[in-house]
């Protein structure tokens, strides 16, 4: 068996915890489906409080932008059963999915969020 030398450890990436789905999905790219199945997504069209998803295998569907969701959930600890076939999604991105940490005081904020743990009271 032949090792490719060239690659290098993934990096771990942070993120806040408390992110909107939206932002997540725009970052990452990636959905888990209630069977799951990790799809790789094409678009992403934000429609006020909806969002209308296309994965590369095909599917369209609307969602609601929740924190609490399965969806977010499922992101967040990184639940899937396995990659979708007819997505193709490449190895490369699922490491980098595997590599990413949420933490609550610390990370990056995704576009689109207020960083709230800057703002704080006279307490």
């Amino acid at each position: 068996m032949v090792e490719n030398v060239n690659l290098k450890p993934t990096a771990k990436r942070y993120y806040r915890k408390k992110n909107d789905l939206f932002s997540l999905l725009m970052k990452m790219k990636l959905w888990p489906s209630r069977s799951g199945a990790l799809h790789g997504l094409k678009s992403v069209e934000i429609r006020g409080e909806r969002a209308e998803l296309t994965t590369h295998c095909g599917h369209s569907f609307l969602i609601t932008n929740s924190r609490r969701s399965r969806a977010a959930r499922w992101l967040r600890n990184k639940f899937y059963t396995s990659p979708c076939r007819a997505c193709r999604v490449p190895e490369w991105k699922i490491g980098k999915y595997g590599g990413t940490v949420f933490s609550r005081g610390h990370g990056a904020v995704l576009p689109g969020q207020a960083d709230h743990s800057a703002v704080r009271g006279n307490q």
